[in-house]
């Protein structure tokens, strides 16, 4: 018969290891130390400007059928293949026909700027008779004739060109300003001419936010300011790492800015573990020297194991086989790197120089960890509120669990797509000529679909036909507003028409046309014929790229929870330690998806955040959410965990140990995540929405996280477990590699199954 066995020891010392002679190291040799970090900062600056790459959003699909459709296009018809972009015209007071001089140089000029493979007038040529609008009208030319739009095709994708380029192109639309015609640039050339984003004052409310919080949080001027400065000078180092590494390879624009919202934020949270440990420290009657030491030898080992759950989440992201979205999470985890490096060196050096000084400057009387009162004593609010949670924890958990299925709720109606022009801020010039043109065109002209029929394998003498079938196959498609007649490419091997949408292009009903072009119209158009049909422009490379972020959601979701679970299970070997940690941390998770869905696709309060309209869940955003979330929450997670288990060691009672895990850590889990919450929030001010719907969703994730679950749930289900949480099959405990989380000479309490 089965049998389990409890072991249990004397609470450990920190272990003489690697991490604590680091920390001392530093702590002692703090002005050598502190010069390495300065060096390292200022020549990786340099290196950076000397050296570093651009950040552009030029990524391809390989294998999807509309980069297969372009392909064809650029070898059958190079200018009518290639990157599209509209030049938008509009006169208020006369028709555009009376500066068709004008229009005519402009169009002309734009035909000899570098990488244009074409540029289409939309003027009728001069002394024709213009032809009848067609009904209804999806341009180039409005009805009243005063909306148009020149139509130029780019060898590369023009947001990736510098903004330079933008020189050229104002000096060719000069005449028709100077005309009195107001110009707008829309698609990828609008999204080149974006004024260059900037978060500084992102950080700067993060940063003054994370100081107001340490100072009432702890009370000592010193120790609210550490971790700020550790955190901003290693955010700095990854920042220009990462900008080197963008000279050899491509990252998305969006990568700097999301590696500064983690890099500060898990930088803040890591010194801050650091700091409140050695604090303590010192108030036990330790030197400077030692006390720094021992914090790196004990929340120094959560802070390194942390940072690597928090990379392998990241790393998570490279099972979509997306390039552009495993960059993203390299992005982030460049500047985590940074910050666990900074916790375990640079933070150390900083408390050696400080020495005992630390709380000489204060606003209050400062605190370090929140210590259990003296027996007799009268107990604190957190000491009181874990004796309740001990009390009750069936109506804690059942209260957590409400609360994130209410927040949840919203994620059963989750749209994800592409965010359009129309959700960008007015002064954007790409806004602009989305207006104009849905305005005068509908707002299907924004997202033309190219369809693309390759009869190459076809005989001459079937081709009449093929033709006359695709093109019955392309009248009254449904959610369709026009399709343009089947039109042959000069060598008479591909045929193209463009499908214009009865909707916007991130509306749900321009994705279904997609699709139904894509696998059933397409298709039967070429029934019984040898021929291969697309359906290409970027409105379909977004549909292409919406279809595999979808796809592959789930794998990415098992792989990272099932790394975390394995981190967590040979960390603290309690199986139901790890499972407990894993379901709730994707409750959480849920919750905070709920949040966004509401905000944005909902439209409850985005007009407060600068967002026009509803607009759908950005693709790829629930997937970076994910992979960023379940990294951090391991902050909270491990940090709680660990002082759980260093109590159950000590004193083999496992309710009297979440009691006390959660008496002296609430307070330091609660200023964390207000600092994590604000630097994140922050970034809702951004003018990229995806940039505010991250912020947002980060910022809910942590409080959410960081409330609910570490302070409800997580004490709550460890109360409940008992001893059964650290129970693990004596196999499996045999398998697994052992790891500290918080330096300690003795293997953790567990139960062992035989």
């Amino acid at each position: 018969m089965p049998s389990s066995q409890t072991r249990t020891g004397p609470e450990a010392a920190p272990r003489r290891g690697a991490l604590r002679r680091t920390g001392e190291w530093c702590a002692r040799h703090f002005v050598t130390v502190l010069v390495l970090w300065v060096a390292a900062l200022a020549g990786l600056q340099v290196l950076q400007h000397a050296y570093g790459g651009d950040y552009s959003d030029d990524f391809s699909l390989p294998g999807t059928q509309s980069q297969e459709g372009l392909d064809v296009l650029k070898a059958h018809a190079p200018q009518a293949g290639g990157y599209s972009a509209q030049v938008v015209l509009h006169d208020p007071d006369k028709p555009l026909t009376s500066v068709s001089d004008q229009v005519a140089t402009t169009v002309s000029d734009l035909q000899k700027l570098p990488d244009v493979l074409s540029a289409q007038s939309p003027l009728p040529s001069s002394g024709s008779t213009p032809p009848p609008p067609p009904d209804p009208n999806t341009g180039p030319l409005s009805t009243d004739q005063k909306t148009a739009y020149i139509t130029v095709r780019f060898s590369v994708q023009p947001s990736t060109l510098d903004a330079s380029y933008l020189d050229g192109v104002d000096d060719a639309v000069q005449p028709l300003r100077s005309a009195g015609v107001t110009v707008e640039y829309g698609g990828s050339l609008g999204e080149l001419a974006r004024p260059e984003p900037s978060d500084r004052t992102s950080e700067a409310i993060g940063f003054g936010v994370a100081i107001v919080v340490l100072l009432i949080g702890f009370g000592s001027l010193l120790a609210a300011v550490l971790p700020l400065v550790t955190a901003l000078v290693c955010a700095l180092c990854g920042l220009a790492l990462l900008g080197l590494f963008a000279a050899a390879a491509t990252f998305a624009t969006v990568s700097p800015t999301l590696a500064t919202m983690i890099g500060i934020g898990v930088g803040i949270d890591y010194a801050l573990f650091l700091v409140t440990r050695h604090r303590q420290n010192l108030v036990d009657g330790q030197d400077p020297v030692t006390a720094a030491g021992n914090a790196a030898a004990t929340s120094g080992h959560a802070v390194l194991l942390s940072g690597c759950t928090v990379i392998i989440a990241l790393s998570g992201l490279w099972v979509s086989g997306i390039g552009f979205i495993g960059k993203l999470g390299l992005a982030a985890a460049v500047t985590v790197v940074t910050a666990v490096a900074g916790a375990l060196t640079l933070v150390p050096a900083v408390l050696g120089l400080i020495g005992r000084r630390i709380d000489r400057v204060r606003v209050r009387k400062p605190v370090a960890e929140t210590v259990p009162a003296p027996e007799g004593a009268e107990p604190g609010g957190w000491h009181r509120y874990a004796q309740r949670v001990e009390r009750r924890p069936w109506w804690f958990l059942a209260g957590g669990v409400v609360l994130l299925a209410v927040l949840s709720f919203p994620v059963f109606f989750i749209q994800l797509g592409h965010i359009g022009d129309g959700a960008d801020p007015k002064s954007f010039t790409d806004r602009r000529a989305y207006d104009l043109m849905s305005s005068a065109f509908g707002p299907g002209s924004n997202g033309p679909l190219t369809v693309v029929i390759d009869q190459s394998k076809v005989s001459s003498g079937d081709r009449s036909a093929l033709a006359d079938q695709a093109q019955k196959a392309l009248t009254g498609v449904s959610d369709a507003e026009v399709i343009t007649p089947l039109t042959a490419t000069s060598d008479g091997d591909v045929l193209t028409a463009t499908a214009y949408s009865v909707a916007a292009p991130q509306d749900e009903r321009t994705t279904s046309l997609t699709n139904r072009l894509t696998d059933d119209v397409l298709p039967q158009a070429v029934s019984g014929y040898d021929a291969s049909t697309y359906v290409t422009g970027t409105t379909a490379a977004q549909v292409d790229f919406l279809d595999i972020v979808s796809s592959r959601l789930p794998l990415i979701i098992a792989v990272v929870v099932g790394l975390a679970f394995l981190v967590i299970l040979a960390v603290f070997r309690g199986l139901l330690v790890a499972v407990k940690a894993a379901v709730l941390n994707v409750l959480s998770i849920a919750a905070s998806y709920g949040v966004v869905v509401a905000v944005f696709q909902w439209g409850w309060g985005g007009p407060a955040l600068g967002v026009s309209g509803d607009v759908p869940i950005e693709s790829y955003v629930p997937m970076m959410m994910f992979a960023i979330v379940f990294g951090l929450s391991m902050d909270y997670e491990i940090f709680l965990l660990s002082r759980i288990h260093e109590a159950w060691v000590r004193t083999g009672d496992p309710r009297a140990s979440v009691a006390h895990a959660l008496e002296i850590t609430a307070r330091v889990i609660t200023c964390a995540a207000l600092i994590m919450v604000s630097v994140f929030a922050a970034f809702v001010i951004s003018d990229n929405i995806v940039v505010k719907m991250l912020g947002l969703g980060l910022a809910a994730s942590v409080l959410i996280d960081a409330t609910v679950v570490r302070l409800l749930l997580v004490p709550a289900v460890m109360t409940l477990l008992g001893r059964a949480a650290w129970w693990i099959p004596g196999p499996l405990d045999r398998i697994l590699p052992h790891l500290d989380a918080e330096g300690t000479a003795e293997p953790p309490a567990r139960t062992v199954q035989k």
